[in-house]
């Protein structure tokens, strides 16, 4: 039974620290013990594999975002424009509108509006939409995910996109404590996310594109809300000891 929502934001304190990320040729580079190990026995294929370092998407960086979504903007030409926009800016915008309309908030916005995940090789191999939930106005007329309270420090992510053949390697994880880790070296506290419960079966990728709940799970979220069986409001408190414990990089 779902508890009231009251009840659930008594629970969103104390979260465990997310793995860490440190800085790399200005990036953040995803590191630890067991992805060490790897590094020493994994084949050349292998090694091409997984999410090894994440940048802020400035506007060097837009023909990467690019190259990652290709011609169809991620799906069906949205272009991580669909909270950003009214439902039919967003139908009207489908395709290069919409990619102008990113391309324009890359290159004026006061902070980068997500995270590129790359390779070993250097390859942009997923992405993740981060920013203060303001920004996102579509989220407050949605029914289901709408503002659970008024708190003007929220950063929510609402986007999680991944290249096919980089799928279950753990890059979801990656980008998401990335993310967190974002949201600290800009000065947040919470980040707030709203992730498809999949609840262990296999879902199409088109329809979970705010990624999974056990994803965020593992980066250390908490369930606070759930207006619909599989659409949980979900978040993580980033207290300033957990903060101090990491190694940030600034943004470009």
């Amino acid at each position: 039974m779902t508890l009231p929502i009251s009840q659930h934001l008594q629970d969103c304190v104390a979260y465990p620290p997310i793995p860490h990320l440190t800085r790399t040729d200005s990036r953040f580079a995803v590191m630890g013990k067991k992805s060490q190990a790897k590094k020493q026995t994994e084949s050349p294929k292998q090694a091409a594999e997984g999410v090894v370092c994440v940048e802020p998407l400035t506007p060097e960086r837009w023909s990467d975002l690019e190259t990652l979504f290709g011609s169809r903007g991620a799906c069906g030409g949205c272009w991580c424009m669909y909270w950003r926009l009214s439902h039919s800016d967003f139908e009207a915008g489908k395709g290069d509108p919409n990619r102008k309309a990113m391309k324009k908030r890359v290159r004026t916005g006061a902070v980068p509006p997500g995270l590129l995940g790359y390779n070993r090789d250097d390859e942009p191999i997923a992405w993740i939409a981060i920013a203060p939930r303001a920004e996102y106005p579509r989220l407050a007329r949605s029914r289901i995910l709408a503002p659970i309270d008024d708190r003007d420090d929220v950063w929510s992510v609402t986007c999680l996109f991944v290249e096919r053949r980089h799928r279950k390697q753990g890059a979801s994880v990656a980008m998401i404590n990335a993310a967190a880790d974002f949201v600290a070296d800009q000065g947040g506290i919470l980040v707030e996310a709203y992730p498809h419960e999949t609840t262990g079966k296999t879902a199409a990728p088109a329809f979970i594109w705010t990624g999974t709940a056990s994803a965020y799970a593992r980066a250390g979220f908490t369930e606070c809300a759930r207006r619909s069986p599989k659409r949980p409001i979900m978040r993580l408190s980033i207290s300033a000891g957990t903060r101090k414990k990491r190694s940030l990089t600034k943004t470009r």
